[in-house]
């Protein structure tokens, strides 16, 4: 007998591919519902989304992005949010996960950069740098200690620009960590391509217009397949399983991994 997945979608039309990573089944129970989420930028957060957040008693934003791209388009949340940023790819500016921004408002760079078919090579080169880069190590530790800080508390909203590479490895990391097995875990990966699809259309339309050939940006603009494969590929290569990861490429400890656990699980 099968059953329906929950829907864990929060629409917010001003902060696309947002979702509660609740739900999903771990070895001994599942994620907790309401404790973190995960989305695209909220730089054009507005009012009635901002109510959203406060009824879902969002407290902490970790921003993945690089500074280029919080200084272009800074997070638009409460006062009362604490907002913590996490640059994974300072010590890879050519990184394309970062460069979304800027190919979509110059059509030659994106050509030069994605055409013939390069784009499938940048965004697996990006995903494995993803597991192996020092800063973004140092991003990704981070963000699992202060995810289970005895002092944090509210619910928590981890972003990047699209919401779907670098926030896209930390969702996998975690439900990895957690437990959930590598299907349901690639499901809420690809989810992104349903979930991010409606906001894009009218910024496809205008470039469409200004004669930009858009089926370019389906690459950089979604997630497939052989992008989450070449991270859990170069997962393997270094660290072997996902423990080892996180107790050797991120240094934490048995005791943090099974407060991780301890916080984000529950039977059912």
């Amino acid at each position: 007998m099968t059953t329906t997945p929950p829907d864990r979608r929060v629409l917010l039309a001003s902060a696309p591919n947002m979702r509660d990573l609740g739900g999903i089944p771990v070895a001994d129970g599942a994620v907790r519902a309401g404790l973190l989420y995960r989305s695209a930028s909220l730089a054009k957060l507005d009012e009635a989304d901002e109510a959203v957040f406060e009824a879902l008693d969002i407290a902490t934003v970790y921003d993945l992005r690089t500074a280029a791209e919080r200084k272009d388009a800074p997070d638009r949340v409460a006062d009362s949010i604490r907002s913590v940023w996490l640059d994974v790819v300072a010590d890879s500016q050519d990184n394309v996960a970062a460069q979304i921004p800027t190919l979509l408002t110059d059509p030659a760079a994106l050509e030069d950069m994605l055409g013939d078919g390069r784009a499938d090579g940048y965004l697996a080169d990006a995903n494995r740098k993803f597991v192996s880069l020092p800063s973004a190590l140092a991003a990704y530790r981070s963000f699992y200690l202060d995810l289970i800080d005895e002092h944090r508390t509210g619910a928590a909203l981890v972003h990047c620009t699209t919401g779907k590479d670098r926030t896209g490895w930390a969702a996998t990391s975690f439900l990895l960590l957690l437990g959930a097995n590598e299907d349901d875990v690639r499901a809420d990966y690809l989810e992104t391509n349903t979930d991010l699809a409606p906001a894009l259309k009218p910024m496809l339309a205008t470039l469409e217009a200004k004669g930009v050939r858009t089926e370019l940006l389906d690459p950089i603009l979604g997630v497939r397949d052989s992008y989450l494969d070449a991270a859990l590929d170069e997962l393997r290569i270094r660290y072997g399983t996902i423990e080892n990861y996180a107790l050797d490429g991120l240094g934490l400890t048995d005791l943090q991994i099974g407060e991780l656990r301890r916080r984000f699980t529950e039977s059912v």
